[in-house]
């Protein structure tokens, strides 16, 4: 099978596109023929190895010192069940299916992958029928995400949120489900990124550039930070007494129910996932190179099979 392997930490030209042993599912796994997956921000940092100096050595050391121990990237993706272990009872061949590949021996940027049906990390779950196969492959990652810390900061109907980076892939879905829960959205992004955000939903939106959203009269019961780029101290200016600060640079740890609500807000038409550029397989250093101008929309998608 074609796959895309990475033996050293770089830049996009060390992703190499390879031919591979097919996988063979165990007793307890699906053999999954992958339809698309995505270029993340992990993966851009794990291909780079561009980690701040506090946590440089130490991420080396989970990840590889001196060379990945993991040389297949790729966070999430969807596609077809192409055969299944003999202990496998909670799906079968053909369901269509959206996953994480968190702890597997490879990742999702190749044409199959076999995934436990039970397992203590990642998730595993149907495609919802609203979604195509490349809309479904970047809403684990992002959607995760944005849901956990929302639910963190105890989202609810009526409440004011601010999302900071709000174009990105985790800010993308941070507005929609927030739109999902009634509450009231401001959006924080490039102006050349305004038509975007109206379009997912957001209420108000200003332009980091010219505008100091710490200086706003407004205030919130919660500002997200979607990209890693704001403080707590500088949200604190705007929050209201007793509400939340949530960002990306804390550790986060959805679970299975949270994929379960994201594919109910899918099927609601509630959520879709922004796609802002596909590419195929064959073209993933063109992808990291897109993804690393800093300028992506959304999500950047990696077709698969076609």
């Amino acid at each position: 099978m074609k796959a895309v392997i990475y033996t050293q930490y770089g830049s996009p030209d060390v992703l190499k596109l390879v031919d591979i042993e097919k996988p063979q599912p165990g007793d307890n796994e699906i053999l999954v023929r992958i339809c698309a997956t995505t270029v993340t921000s992990g993966d851009v940092r794990l291909r780079s190895s561009n980690f701040p100096l506090l946590v440089w050595l130490p991420v080396r050391l989970m990840f590889g010192l001196f060379r990945p121990k993991k040389k297949i990237l790729g966070h999430e993706f969807s596609g077809i069940v192409e055969a299944i272990g003999q202990e496998v009872t909670k799906y079968q061949v053909g369901d269509e299916i959206v996953a994480t590949p968190t702890q597997l021996k490879s990742g999702s940027y190749a044409e199959y992958i076999c995934v436990p049906q039970d397992r203590k990390k990642g998730v595993l779950g149907l495609k919802p029928q609203a979604l195509n196969f490349r809309e479904a492959a970047a809403l684990p990652v992002g959607g995760m995400t944005a849901l956990f810390l929302l639910k963190k900061a105890k989202l609810g109907k009526g409440q004011q949120v601010l999302v900071y980076g709000a174009s990105g892939s985790v800010g993308s879905y941070a507005i929609q489900i927030a739109k999902a829960y009634e509450a009231t959205v401001v959006a924080v992004c490039s102006g050349s990124n305004f038509e975007m955000v109206k379009s997912l939903g957001a209420d108000r939106v200003i332009d980091y550039r010219q505008e100091d959203y710490s200086l706003l009269d407004d205030r919130f019961d919660i500002v997200f930070d979607a990209v890693g780029k704001t403080s707590g101290s500088k949200a604190k200016k705007v929050l209201k007494p007793g509400g939340s600060f949530v960002s990306v640079t804390s550790l986060t740890s959805p679970t299975q129910e949270h994929l379960s609500e994201l594919n109910e807000l899918a099927e609601q038409q509630k959520i879709k996932p922004y796609i802002d550029q596909c590419f195929p397989l064959s073209e993933m250093v063109a992808a990291h190179e897109y993804v690393d101008n800093g300028r992506k929309k959304g999500n950047v998608v990696i077709e698969v099979v076609t």
